[in-house]
């Protein structure tokens, strides 16, 4: 047996534990920042899953308008401390800045693919099931409108057809294409 006989298990089980509960925060930071319907129940998930966590560093750090700063820096501490243990169980090292400029380069792709599957998930499900009510469909709704609704304003519906979510697609998937260079993924 080689050593990477544990380590990929061990880095697979840490990166995926971490992904998802970064996940699960950065939805939560996202509809906060929205200000989505915490009624509904993906949001009332989302909130129980990250309370245990968040409501304490929010005694100590105060939010800045409608941002959760105690949610931002969460995220930021659950990411370097995802890839510490990586670094660590390669036995390899990093220097603090690269690891920073990592971290926050690897959040900024996690909300780039949050919006690219919200769009791609609202516009199937417009298709499928047209003007009815889903839970999950309004809070996609509220995720996506930043980032449509200048698009709309710009670039009218055609024929009925609303282009928006293609031209935000392109968009999106640009700027995912001139960060990963940055951090040489």
């Amino acid at each position: 047996m080689n050593s990477t006989y544990l380590t990929n298990p061990l880095e697979f089980l840490i990166t995926t534990l971490f992904s998802l509960y970064i996940l699960a925060v950065m939805l939560r930071f996202l509809l906060g920042a929205v200000r989505a319907d915490f009624y509904n129940p993906v949001s009332q998930f989302l909130v129980r899953i990250t309370n245990p966590v968040l409501v304490p560093m929010r005694k100590v750090i105060p939010s800045i308008g409608k941002f959760d700063t105690a949610a931002l820096l969460l995220l930021l501490l659950l990411q370097i401390l995802s890839l510490v243990l990586i670094v660590m169980l390669r036995g390899t090292s990093v220097s603090i800045p690269a690891l920073l400029l990592f971290a926050v380069a690897e959040l900024v792709l996690l909300l780039i693919n949050i919006f690219i599957f919200s769009i791609l998930v609202q516009v199937i499900l417009s298709w499928i099931n047209p003007g009815t009510y889903t839970p999950v469909g309004a809070l996609l709704h509220n995720i996506t409108s930043p980032v449509l609704a200048p698009i709309q304003r710009v670039i009218p519906p055609v024929g009925g057809i609303d282009l928006s979510p293609l031209f935000a697609l392109i968009g999106l998937q640009v700027i995912k294409m001139l960060i990963h260079p940055l951090i040489g993924t």
